[in-house]
Protein backbone atom coordinates (compact mmCIF):
# COMPACT_ATOMS: atom_id res chain seq x y z
CA UNK A 1 0.00 0.00 0.00
CA UNK A 2 1.26 3.45 -0.92
CA UNK A 3 0.67 6.94 -0.49
CA UNK A 4 -3.12 7.98 0.23
CA UNK A 5 -4.69 4.35 -0.16
CA UNK A 6 -1.88 3.60 2.90
CA UNK A 7 -3.41 6.58 5.18
CA UNK A 8 -6.92 5.96 3.98
CA UNK A 9 -6.50 2.11 5.77
CA UNK A 10 -5.17 3.72 8.92
CA UNK A 11 -7.73 6.32 9.36
CA UNK A 12 -10.69 3.75 8.54
CA UNK A 13 -9.39 1.45 10.97
CA UNK A 14 -8.34 3.97 13.78
CA UNK A 15 -12.27 5.30 13.19
CA UNK A 16 -13.38 1.92 13.47
CA UNK A 17 -11.52 1.05 16.86
CA UNK A 18 -12.67 4.08 18.47
CA UNK A 19 -15.93 3.11 17.80
CA UNK A 20 -16.99 6.20 15.16
CA UNK A 21 -20.12 6.16 13.13
CA UNK A 22 -20.04 8.86 10.49
CA UNK A 23 -21.11 8.69 7.00
CA UNK A 24 -18.01 9.48 5.89
CA UNK A 25 -15.20 7.23 6.73
CA UNK A 26 -11.31 7.13 6.06
CA UNK A 27 -9.06 10.46 5.45
CA UNK A 28 -12.27 12.32 3.58
CA UNK A 29 -13.98 12.57 6.91
CA UNK A 30 -11.11 14.91 7.61
CA UNK A 31 -11.96 16.65 4.57
CA UNK A 32 -15.30 17.28 5.42
CA UNK A 33 -14.51 18.07 8.71
CA UNK A 34 -12.26 20.95 7.87
CA UNK A 35 -14.48 21.86 5.58
CA UNK A 36 -17.82 22.02 7.53
CA UNK A 37 -16.17 23.60 10.50
CA UNK A 38 -14.66 26.48 8.01
CA UNK A 39 -18.13 27.06 6.56
CA UNK A 40 -19.83 27.43 10.01
CA UNK A 41 -16.72 29.82 10.71
CA UNK A 42 -17.28 32.09 8.11
CA UNK A 43 -15.42 31.02 5.00
CA UNK A 44 -16.30 31.40 1.37
CA UNK A 45 -16.91 28.47 -0.91
CA UNK A 46 -14.02 29.96 -2.71
CA UNK A 47 -11.20 30.33 0.11
CA UNK A 48 -12.69 26.25 1.23
CA UNK A 49 -12.32 25.10 -2.18
CA UNK A 50 -8.81 26.99 -2.35
CA UNK A 51 -7.76 25.31 1.28
CA UNK A 52 -9.00 21.71 -0.07
CA UNK A 53 -7.55 22.16 -3.51
CA UNK A 54 -10.19 21.82 -5.40
CA UNK A 55 -10.52 22.56 -8.85
CA UNK A 56 -14.20 22.94 -9.18
CA UNK A 57 -17.00 24.39 -6.62
CA UNK A 58 -19.22 21.49 -7.40
CA UNK A 59 -16.31 19.37 -5.46
CA UNK A 60 -16.05 21.97 -2.92
CA UNK A 61 -19.90 21.82 -2.18
CA UNK A 62 -19.60 17.38 -1.63
CA UNK A 63 -17.45 18.30 1.22
CA UNK A 64 -19.02 21.78 2.60
CA UNK A 65 -22.63 21.21 3.48
CA UNK A 66 -24.87 23.98 4.31
CA UNK A 67 -26.64 23.11 7.95
CA UNK A 68 -30.46 23.97 7.04
CA UNK A 69 -31.06 23.22 10.44
CA UNK A 70 -28.27 25.44 12.25
CA UNK A 71 -30.28 28.42 9.50
CA UNK A 72 -33.64 28.08 10.15
CA UNK A 73 -33.37 30.33 13.14
CA UNK A 74 -32.42 32.85 11.01
CA UNK A 75 -35.08 32.67 8.80
CA UNK A 76 -37.16 35.28 8.66
CA UNK A 77 -41.11 34.71 8.39
CA UNK A 78 -42.63 35.02 5.01
CA UNK A 79 -44.80 38.25 4.55
CA UNK A 80 -48.56 37.86 5.21
CA UNK A 81 -47.95 34.61 6.90
CA UNK A 82 -50.80 33.42 8.60
CA UNK A 83 -48.24 31.65 11.47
Amino acid sequence: MHGSNAIGSIVKYALARAGVDAPHRGSHQFRHALAVRMLRGGASFAEIGEVLRHRSPQTTSIYARVDIDALRPLALPWPGDAR
